[in-house]
């Protein structure tokens, strides 16, 4: 079961895509209220939603054509970085030109008890399906970073996965590790949806197929695959650590790291079109704006 946010008439609805092929409206103002309900009937979500969706008519429309939002509203997204192998390398070129060098920081936070965590986005500056993100004026080499997210409820419960883009500047990273959140955090820098997909409907979270595909004017130009099975950490891992001394509000998302990085000789540009896809839970697709678009353009996330 996928849930997910949509548009009709000025209005904001929740719905949810079963298996079935099948999307049907559901009578919640939000997922994490959903969530709650479940638990104070004593169900998993799943089965709450099947009891609330039986017996009712269909969305006539189909999903594709409905004006879909970001799933959550999440108070905020924090991400995790250097858990796969192809971060920490890519991280190393960044840092060094591509130079051999001794360990460095990134090395040692890949083999270090305590993860990397670093607070991502607001929900003013998180775009969902459909919707532009956004490029810096002062980095010339960005890229997508394509994740599974973690949606929280606030005892650090794994209620939901969905998508996440997690854009980045590699070169302002690059210059100094200090730069972080400036390589990581500006107005549309991150995008999630399109869809949650309930936990306990995924057999197994370590097993899901992530690609991430480029275009530029119709030319594919990047087309890159993991799988959560290269994650070097555990979910509960991330959350246990996100937790400590931290309040988690309900409906926090955690991306959990990159496997997957674009050749380090390509950055996006505008109008290039990035399709991130996760098995079972979609393809999240945005297009990139330049910077001075950018800046004309209002926050966005808090539909």
């Amino acid at each position: 079961m996928r849930i997910f946010r949509y548009k009709e008439q000025s209005h904001i609805h929740l719905g949810v895509w079963t298996d079935e092929g099948k999307a049907y409206r559901l009578d919640a103002p939000d997922f994490m209220t959903l969530v709650q309900e479940a638990r104070a009937a004593g169900l998993q979500p799943a089965a709450h939603v099947a009891k609330l969706i039986e017996g009712g008519s269909p969305i006539e429309r189909p999903v594709e054509e409905l004006e879909l939002l970001t799933p959550i509203v999440a108070p905020e997204v924090w991400a995790a970085g250097v858990t796969y192998m192809r971060s920490r390398e890519a991280r190393n070129y960044e840092a060094t030109g591509g130079k051999p060098a001794p360990e460095t920081f990134y090395d040692k936070v890949y083999d270090a008890e305590r993860p990397e965590l670093f607070l991502k986005s607001t929900a003013a500056r998180t775009v969902g399906p459909g919707e532009r993100v956004g490029l810096r004026g002062d980095s010339t080499w960005q890229v997508p970073e394509a994740e599974l997210g973690l949606v929280l409820d606030s005892d650090g419960t794994i209620v939901g996965y969905t998508i996440g883009n997690d854009m980045s500047c590699r070169d302002i990273e690059g210059d100094n590790p200090l730069y972080l959140p400036q390589a990581k955090v500006w107005k549309r820098s991150c995008a999630i949806g399109p869809f949650i997909r309930l936990a306990e409907t995924v057999t197994d979270p370590y097993a899901l197929q992530i690609s991430c595909r480029i275009y530029r004017d119709g030319e594919k130009l990047v087309d890159e695959s993991a799988n959560t099975a290269q994650l070097k950490r555990r979910y509960e891992e991330l959350v246990s650590f996100l937790a400590r001394d931290n309040e988690l509000f309900a409906g926090t998302v955690l991306l959990t790291g990159t496997g997957l990085v674009p050749p380090n000789q390509f950055t996006l540009t505008p109008g290039d079109r990035i399709e991130i896809e996760i098995d079972s839970l979609g393809v999240l697709v945005n297009e990139a704006v330049g910077a001075h678009e950018l800046a004309a353009m209002s926050v966005t996330g808090l539909n």
